[in-house]
């Protein structure tokens, strides 16, 4: 049964500057280490009862809509729980249901055979999704707390929170890809399938939507913190993004076709 939600009231305020600042002198200080938090955190997690699904749904909607507001509240977690990650895996549980119910969708748009469409989501939830996630996430907390650290502002980043601001960035890019995309797909009769310019520009414009949506609450994430600096650095892709988009249109290569063939690949 879902308990009802003890979260704080969703902020209505805007992303701080990306200027280096001092810690809020209001931050409870961290006194468990990685372990710990680690250990509480995955076993809470097959503790139904115990998550704020509610808060977890809340924050999957404001990621379309108004993601700064999804950032503000790890602001409150700090001030209240002495870290910035999440102690609630409510909203890992949602992501893993809606990326495999989104993935299912889209393997019966590629017309996957049961086999295959079991052995798609294995590889979507263990490898897309969880593999990639880790490696992504140290990734961005390596190099966060090696180049992008603020003098004197204190503390690191957690590895919790790497990865929490990864599952942030990746929810809005699954939901336009594997299944935005997918309904499309098969209200427009098998649009995206054909070979012509305007199935190019859509599913080329899906991709566009998605990997923009990634860096700009990546950005989010990490300049929502006290002690990293120049997190502008996370949105200097965009350019070449968008160069590289005109250069695919031009070229009437399709990305989703490249995709669904990859996919297929692997199940074969």
């Amino acid at each position: 049964m879902m308990k009802y939600s003890t979260s704080p009231t969703p902020s209505t305020s805007y992303p701080r500057s990306t200027s280096p600042l001092p810690a809020p002198a209001n931050y409870q200080p961290t006194t468990a280490s990685a372990a710990v938090k680690r250990y509480k955190y995955l076993r809470r997690l097959f503790k139904f009862n115990q998550m704020d699904f509610e808060f977890a749904a809340w924050q999957m909607v404001y990621l379309f809509v108004a993601p700064q507001k999804v950032f503000r509240n790890f602001n409150y977690r700090k001030h209240t729980k002495s870290q910035f990650a999440r102690d609630d895996p409510a909203f890992l549980v949602l992501l893993s249901i809606w990326l495999f119910l989104s993935s299912i969708c889209f393997a019966l748009g590629m017309s996957l055979s049961w086999g295959q469409l079991v052995l798609f989501v294995l590889f979507v939830v263990f490898v897309d999704f969880i593999g990639t996630g880790i490696l992504v996430s140290t990734f961005f907390w390596f190099i966060s707390n090696k180049y992008l650290s603020a003098a004197g502002a204190g503390g690191d980043v957690e590895w919790g929170y790497a990865f929490d601001v990864h599952i942030n960035a990746f929810f809005p890019p699954l939901s336009l890809l594997h299944f935005f995309q997918i309904l499309l797909f098969l209200v427009l009769h098998n649009l995206l399938s054909h070979r012509g310019f305007l199935a190019c520009f859509v599913s080329n414009t899906f991709w566009l939507a998605s990997i923009v949506y990634y860096l700009y609450i990546t950005f989010l994430g990490y300049s929502n913190l006290p002690m990293i600096k120049n997190a502008r650095v996370f949105l200097l892709p965009l350019p070449a993004l968008f160069m590289f988009y005109i250069g695919t249109l031009l070229a009437n290569w399709n990305l989703s076709h490249m995709l669904t063939d990859f996919y297929r690949y692997r199940v074969l």
